[in-house]
């Protein structure tokens, strides 16, 4: 290897937190930022690591996934989240920094280090930078389209995977199965020659069994249905840039917008009841909302056809008032954005590695990690990960037998659930932020209460971190 320094193309939360892990660790880093020289339709800062939605790091509790994922990378010295915590604001339980003074300190923090070099400018040819070098890319969802061009040709992709719209995602224990029952489209109808009775213990009977388990049905009433419509309506959404409403909505119909169309409108489409029966009455239902499940554990399930641009408060508020999950624990929200992300589960390792190519790490966003911790966490993994690559190709050339393995994360922990999440192999694969249904189960008698489980959980990931 003649290089004696690694390549970190992108300067957001990513690609500063591995630059700052490869350079605590002794070895130089090139930092590419295309900024200010180019920049993307959703940037307007010059500085590095630039937070462009909201300033919110989530929960700091570590009950939360998010919480414990920030208390993990604050135990492994992340320089990102140390800044964080340096330039925070009131947010009550939550992390909220001030975007300008981070975003400066990154910059200052990063330009200051000996060892690591700033370029502003923009990559078009990876090949060319880890030509006897290790690279690390972490250009987030708005690669910039000259290098996401590249990046689909380095990875034999037809395309990367433009991520449009996804609906929010549901923690199965918080569903009320009092009002929910399961079962695929007509396979719940009741027999003609069967009483309600004999119906209800068949349908008790599958449960049992766990058949026909792939989705969850909650039932509404005429006055339920149009309640929700009309809150549905009448919410908040997010404001999004000219360049994704364009992309955006002509694949895709956000369920707000579709419910504007007409008040039967959902009943027609994602909403329709045909091919159910309500177990409380036998009969059909008004309008049935269907739970896909997410998982291959059933701990998560999707709310389908349920694409949405709202805020995620009124998220949480709307969609509680279908009957079923009026405590419903969102795991994910929906989302409406154009985000470039690279098919994981089929290109990385569990150290963000390159399969196809030891010397290429991808890191941040572009793997399909969501959220700016989970960003975080991808860099810090990444650029520890280099590191072990650049020392073994070094000793390989020094003929020395001196070897280290790559360093990958329990997946008890967030950090490590997350890495094993991006690279397992799923033909439903979609970007995900840190919550507790990727992790593992606790071992043992399952814990009802719902807080208590995941301090378990929050202990145990310590534990092994």
């Amino acid at each position: 290897m003649k290089k004696d320094y690694i390549v970190v193309i992108g300067g957001g939360l990513a690609g500063t937190e591995s630059a700052y892990q490869i350079a605590k660790r002794g070895i130089k880093v090139k930092l590419y930022e295309m900024k200010p020289v180019k920049f993307s339709p959703a940037h307007s800062n010059k500085n590095l690591a630039e937070i462009v939605c909201s300033n919110s790091f989530k929960s700091n509790l570590l009950t939360n996934a998010c919480g414990l994922l920030k208390e993990e990378l604050r135990r492994l010295d992340s320089l990102l989240i140390k800044i964080a915590d340096e330039t925070s604001v009131p947010a009550g339980q939550a992390l909220a920094v001030d975007r300008e003074i981070f975003s400066e300190k990154v910059t200052k923090r990063i330009k200051e280090n000996p060892l690591i070099e700033v370029i502003n400018e923009e990559v078009t040819n990876i090949e060319e930078l880890a030509k006897d070098g290790i690279v690390i890319i972490a250009t987030g969802p708005l690669t910039s389209d000259a290098l996401a061009k590249d990046i689909q040709n380095l990875t034999s992709q037809d395309k990367l995977y433009f991520y449009d719209a996804v609906a929010p995602i549901v923690s199965k224990d918080s569903i009320d199965f009092n009002i929910a029952f399961y079962g695929n489209r007509y396979s719940q109808e009741k027999k003609k020659e069967e009483t309600i009775d004999q119906w209800k213990d068949r349908l008790k009977k599958l449960e049992d069994e766990d058949i026909e388990k792939d989705y969850i049905n909650l039932p509404m009433n005429k006055e339920e249905y149009e309640n929700f419509c009309n809150n549905l309506i009448n919410a908040e959404v997010v404001t999004l840039h000219e360049f994704e409403k364009r992309e955006i909505f002509e694949g895709c119909m956000p369920i707000e917008i579709m419910a504007k169309r007409g008040i039967d409108t959902l009943r027609f489409g994602p909403l329709k009841p045909v091919g159910f029966d309500d177990p409380r009455t036998g009969k059909r239902p008004y309008a049935v909302v269907q739970l896909r499940q997410d998982d291959k554990q059933a701990v998560m399930y999707n709310m389908v056809g349920f694409q949405t641009n709202l805020k995620y408060g009124e998220q949480k508020r709307v969609f509680s008032m279908i009957p079923g999950l009026e405590n419903a624990d969102f795991i994910k929200y929906g989302v409406m954005h154009r985000n470039t992300y690279i098919n994981s589960t089929q290109l990385l390792d569990e150290t963000y590695n390159l399969k196809s190519n030891n010397n290429i790490f991808f890191a941040g966003q572009i793997t399909g990690v969501e959220g700016y911790v989970e960003s975080i966490s991808s860099g810090l993994v990444a650029g520890i990960n280099a590191v072990v690559q650049f020392e073994k190709c070094k000793n390989i050339e020094k003929n020395s037998a001196q070897t280290k393995d790559k360093v990958t994360f329990s997946e008890f922990t967030v950090i490590g659930a997350l890495a094993k999440y991006i690279s397992t192999p799923n033909s439903k694969f979609q970007p995900m932020n840190a919550n507790f249904g990727i992790l593992p189960e606790l071992e043992g008698k399952k814990i009802k209460d719902k807080k208590e489980r995941y301090k378990k959980l929050a202990e145990r990931s310590l534990e092994n971190l």
